[in-house]
């Protein structure tokens, strides 16, 4: 297995929050988020993720390695944070935008998220099936990017949900449109509205998880899936196409959602802002390292 930056020049690929690696002999380009901090969905990696997305469209599936040329067939998105695939939307950054009443800023991160995920949703206009292999937690925006994904693959510690109505919002970034497609309305708002964090055998029982591994043997569990999906990949991608010309996602949806998600944050009281202030300290005390005072020596 091979280490990739970029599809053209190298040098353009200067990623800083998200990292690659390309699987020659099934085709299989991993993308792995790597966010400094509290593993989210902040601005850099954002931008990082668009960039990424936007190379694989423009590459027309095929991608060079040591001078060989190769197809892309499968796009993995995992995580190289331990025991969290991601925990969604920026918090502090939205908590903030809220106070300040900046519906432009807010309206311009909800739709930065979405610049960061229909490209996948769509497969990027070329024939290439999306997997996500989820390992620990995905929260949120996490679950939503974990819904991208043609098959969601998940480890059994991992948790998936959506918090965002315990502090009186709800997830604006695609759960909807995206959880409603795989398993109706009526479930897609259950879960939605429950604020429930979801054990990944839960979710393999309601059809939101189509493979369920053991602990620790997801990646195995993939290549597992892979194998046996080459028999039939021709098909399979029939299917796939044939499922999203009937019931297509489209941009313009995802921003009318997004829109309403704006909306809705911008009239989120003191009350609600003290339970997302509260979520921000729990997500910082475990992810953002704290600097130790220097001690004054009191040497002469």
């Amino acid at each position: 297995m091979q280490t990739v930056k970029s599809f053209k020049n190298p040098s353009d690929a200067n990623f800083t929050q998200l990292s690659t690696r390309f699987d020659a002999e099934f085709g299989m380009l991993w993308t792995y988020s790597d966010p400094e901090g509290v593993p989210c969905f902040n601005e850099t990696f954002l931008g990082d993720l668009i960039r990424h997305h936007t190379d694989i469209k423009n590459s027309g599936g095929m991608l060079s390695v040591n001078g060989e040329t190769h197809e892309i067939r499968y796009s993995i998105g995992a995580s190289l944070t331990p025991g969290v695939f991601n925990l969604g939307g920026e918090i502090s950054l939205f908590r903030q935008l809220i106070r300040d009443k900046d519906r432009a800023g807010l309206l311009r991160y909800a739709t930065q998220c979405v610049d960061a995920l229909i490209l996948r949703i769509h497969h990027f206009d070329l024939p290439v099936t999306t997997i996500s292999l989820v390992q620990g937690d995905a929260l949120g925006g996490g679950f939503e990017a974990a819904l991208t994904s043609d098959i969601i693959i998940a480890e059994k510690r991992s948790v998936m949900g959506f918090p965002e109505i315990l502090f009186n919002l709800f997830p604006g970034m695609g759960a909807y449109s995206l959880l409603g497609r795989k398993v109706g309305s009526a479930n897609a708002e259950k879960i939605i509205l429950s604020g429930k964090m979801y054990k990944a055998e839960e979710l393999f029982e309601m059809g939101v998880v189509d493979v369920l591994a053991e602990d620790g043997e997801g990646e195995n569990a993939l290549y597992d899936y892979i194998k046996k999906q080459e028999r039939r990949a021709n098909g399979y991608q029939a299917v796939q196409r044939a499922k999203h010309r009937f019931n297509p996602v489209s941009y313009e949806e995802l921003l009318d959602i997004t829109t309403i998600w704006v909306d809705a944050a911008l009239k989120l009281t003191d009350k609600d802002l003290k339970v997302m202030d509260r979520l921000v300290r729990s997500q910082e005390k475990l992810f953002v390292p704290t600097v130790e005072p220097i001690q004054q020596s009191n040497a002469a």
